[in-house]
């Protein structure tokens, strides 16, 4: 629970008393409230981790930057900041509902103009940020293979290298990932990604109104976030066919869909372990034999 001391703290930044702070269930990472002022109510992340300040900022840089576009809704923040060891980010509070039809092709729609407003022209992002609680690197790059492999797969490969998830014959060289990624990668534009777009990182409002939450955003290919939406599921068939309307699937897409999924599966694997194992291997020898 928030101490009294921490809710006088939030209570100052929000210039009215508390009245109560339930807790909200369903994060992996941190703890999570809704606080309620007598006229509004508030979502904060409360997190003692080391790297937690670093989390909570480029959280609200990447809500912020998804705000901007005006393409899709990301909740507005309020503020991020530390009080005594706890680091914390606070918001507006997103009421959930379980989406209409109607409201999951407007969210398709969205997603699409998010992915086609105009960004530079390399791929990568101002600045690193998080996939989970692991780094995530962002290095500019012109090529997108390149990025994907020296700024996506090689770091995971490595990092489960070395905590022996997997083992040194397992891991592709550079050469190999490199070569495969340009066979099946087409030329394309950057688009700005959520990052991590799995069911849990979007809520449909009560008005009806989606919004992503959580977001690990840089510039890539926009089938990633795609990739990500169909790993896990929780995305409707009428959210593909109101995104496909405005961004045509390409040659090789499914096999991009394996080769954009591996990272994922293997920063759960890094995560969570190896359970996640049979899933990385399997798309290892399929496409970088």
């Amino acid at each position: 629970m928030l101490s009294s001391s921490f809710k006088e703290h939030i209570a100052q930044i929000l210039g009215s008393p508390i009245i109560k702070a339930d807790p909200v269930s369903g994060g992996d990472i941190s703890r999570a409230y809704c606080i309620h002022t007598s006229t509004h109510r508030y979502f904060v992340k409360v997190n003692e981790r080391e790297n937690a300040s670093k989390m909570f900022l480029t959280e609200k840089l990447g809500l912020d930057t998804i705000n901007r576009t005006n393409a899709i809704k990301a909740p507005e923040v309020v503020s991020c900041g530390q009080y005594h060891t706890s680091s914390f980010i606070l918001m507006e509070f997103i009421e959930p509902k379980n989406p209409t039809s109607k409201e999951m092709e407007a969210f398709g729609t969205q997603l699409a103009d998010l992915h086609t407003f105009p960004v530079g022209e390399s791929f990568g992002w101002k600045q690193d940020n998080y996939i989970g609680s692991l780094a995530q690197s962002n290095k500019n790059h012109p090529d997108w293979a390149y990025f994907y492999v020296y700024e996506r797969l090689l770091p995971q490969l490595v990092m489960a290298r070395e905590k022996e998830l997997l083992s040194s014959y397992e891991v592709p060289s550079e050469s190999i990932l490199l070569n495969r990624c340009q066979h099946f990668f087409p030329e394309v534009q950057p688009a700005l990604l959520h990052g991590d777009l799995w069911s849990g990182n979007y809520i449909i409002s009560t008005q009806g109104i989606p919004y992503l939450i959580d977001p690990a955003v840089y510039y890539g290919h926009h089938e990633v976030d795609l990739a990500m939406t169909r790993l896990f599921g929780g995305f409707s068939s009428k959210f593909h066919a109101a995104y496909a309307e405005q961004i045509p699937i390409g040659p090789l897409y499914n096999e991009r869909m394996d080769i954009y999924q591996l990272y994922y599966l293997l920063v759960h694997l890094n995560l969570f372990g190896r359970s996640y194992y049979p899933s990385v291997k399997r798309l290892l020898k399929t496409y970088f034999p």
